[in-house]
């Protein structure tokens, strides 16, 4: 079978990194002996030249959840609503990082994922930054190889014709972006799209000639279903998240105000509470439109 897209996206994930986020990844898998199998480094600060101040964004793949917890209430939070999300420092900069195991990593990289978090954020550049062997790094970039083919097959049957590469790139962010509950500015996912249009263009156009996955009978139906338990998921998330990472809901603040231009300031008592404190900001969001 020919495969256009797999060279691309292994020369991606494989290019050099800034040697500082590659020494954190390093440092992260070092934390997990018995159970990292990859490092992968995402987000904004992947097209950043400074790095201090930022907040750097990394999937940490495991091999199972027990493996890197235990017997603890971690591996069954993060099987029933994966990932776990952690702070994480070193040599001054400062990370989250989320925790899959790679079977999960693989399935919500894929078309049967019920949910977009996953695939929507690795059909986008990344890096793999570390792995723990040959198998390990094979599997990573298997797995990311599956994420554009979803996104595009998704979003072919919702472009009324519009099948030049570029275009269903375009739609399918515009759809992912309405199936999470997001800080950015409205106009954000046409800018990813804008920002490399080469990229894009030649990541979409392999993905088309090795063919896409079938699309769901009715897509208008299945992208309802992907909002609707998106917009749950991140709920749960967050209140997930006020449990396991410290200072979360000053992340929170920190992210919707650099995103979306806000001020919000977070008071003493929405510290010692994070999950009501995360909870009662949420209608002046929506209200603000600060988060859709």
């Amino acid at each position: 079978m020919p495969n256009h897209l797999l060279p691309l996206v292994t020369a991606e994930l494989t290019a050099t990194a800034d040697p500082r986020a590659v020494a954190m990844a390093g440092a992260l898998a070092a934390k997990y002996p018995d159970a990292a199998r990859a490092v992968l480094f995402y987000g904004s600060c992947l097209r950043e030249k400074n790095l201090d101040g930022l907040m750097l964004d990394f999937y940490l793949i495991v091999s199972d959840y027990p493996s890197a917890y235990g017997k603890s209430w971690l591996t069954r939070a993060n099987r029933l609503i994966p990932p776990n999300v952690f702070p994480f420092e070193h040599q001054g900069l400062i990370a989250k990082y989320a925790v899959l195991s790679e079977a999960d990593f693989a399935r919500l990289n894929s078309p049967v994922a019920d949910n977009v978090s996953v695939w929507a954020r690795f059909a986008q550049p990344s890096r793999l930054l570390w792995a723990a062997d040959d198998p390990a790094r094979q599997r990573a970039i298997a797995a990311v190889a599956q994420a554009a083919p979803t996104l595009l097959s998704l979003a072919r049957p919702m472009a009324e014709g519009q099948d030049d590469a570029l275009s269903l790139w375009k739609i399918g962010f515009t759809l992912t972006y309405n199936a999470e509950l997001r800080a950015e500015k409205k106009g954000r996912s046409l800018s990813i799209v804008d920002a490399d249009p080469d990229r894009y263009r030649r990541f979409g156009e392999a993905a088309l000639a090795d063919g896409l996955p079938p699309s769901p009978p009715d897509a208008a139906v299945h992208w309802r279903r992907l909002q609707g338990r998106g917009k749950r998921l991140s709920l749960f998330r967050l209140a997930k998240a006020s449990f396991t990472y410290a200072g979360g809901i000053d992340y929170l603040a920190w992210k919707i105000n650099r995103h979306a231009g806000t001020a919000i300031e977070i008071k003493p008592w929405q510290r010692r509470w994070p999950l009501l404190g995360a909870i009662t900001l949420l209608p002046r969001l929506f209200r603000g439109g600060a988060i859709r």
